[in-house]
């Protein structure tokens, strides 16, 4: 036995914080015991390697330091906090999660999939059950971020052809495994989004 590990994926501005927002106080109201937590981060050291890798003075960091450092990050959550949680048979609803690494990477930096994947070995024995992929245009979610300019970080202020090789990167990660990643058209109210994600979440809990 073991719990539910369900992550959220998408472009900056896609929304994922909100979806997520209502997902765990639908969850938390009908019993279900939920650990939320992101990446990079969810532990103090995670989150202590997030600083480096998103703070805006940084632009002398190269790809694959990047990636390593997401992966580093990647392993200390899984242990102190993800696996544990599981363990007890909770639902931990992440905040991105290996798929991001694989799009900004792997697809976006250039690095290739399988040398992310590699990078991530360990983390592969922990995927998520179901991962929702929301899905905005990258123009879209850059004028959303384009509101709170005083808190965009490193990746944010990426140019716009990075954010189109994000997305594109998502498209093709979710055609790859299309069995575990839903695809949710994040241009809907954030109602319907919500809607769409819960009932697909308490389907799978169903089961």
């Amino acid at each position: 036995m073991r719990g539910l590990f369900i992550s959220f994926e998408g472009g900056e501005g896609s929304g994922k914080t909100t979806i997520i927002d209502g997902l765990v106080k639908a969850l938390t109201d009908a019993g279900y015991e939920v650990v939320r937590t992101r990446e990079p981060g969810g532990v103090m050291i995670a989150e202590e390697i997030r600083n480096i890798i998103l703070d805006c003075k940084n632009t002398a960091m190269c790809s694959e330091t990047e990636a390593l450092l997401y992966a580093a990050s990647r392993m200390q959550h899984l242990h102190e906090k993800v696996i544990p949680a599981l363990k007890a048979n909770k639902i931990v609803i992440c905040d991105r999660y290996l798929d991001s690494s694989l799009v900004y990477q792997g697809i976006a930096r250039g690095l290739g999939i399988d040398a992310v994947l590699n990078a991530n070995c360990f983390a592969l024995n922990y995927l998520p059950d179901k991962t929702f992929f929301i899905d905005v245009k990258p123009e879209v979610g850059l004028a959303r971020l384009g509101k709170r300019q005083d808190k965009m970080d490193r990746l944010d202020k990426e140019c716009i052809s990075f954010h189109q090789k994000v997305y594109d990167g998502y498209k093709e990660i979710a055609n790859r495994y299309k069995e575990r990643i839903v695809t949710v058209d994040g241009t809907m109210s954030k109602e319907a989004v919500l809607t769409d994600v819960k009932e697909k979440v308490f389907e799978l809990l169903k089961k």
